[in-house]
């Protein structure tokens, strides 16, 4: 019998992006979670994870000074 292994595939930009999105809002099921980090790189999900605390932080930053003004 043939044993053929199957190579994981490398997610879409728009699946790191869905993942990553969900895992923010507190939707994201623990099956997803474990899909996603179970066959592929931790490291487009932290990179896009960072530069979403960034475009948060800056939103944040954005909606005080509108306030304040």
């Amino acid at each position: 019998m043939d044993d053929v292994t199957q190579t994981p595939k490398k997610p879409s930009f728009w699946q790191v992006i869905k993942a990553v999105s969900a895992s923010m809002l507190g939707v994201q099921s623990q099956k997803n979670y474990q899909d996603d980090f179970s066959s592929h790189s931790a490291i487009p999900y932290l990179i896009v994870g960072i530069v979403f605390v960034g475009i948060f932080i800056l939103g944040l930053l954005l909606l005080v000074n509108l306030v304040l003004l």
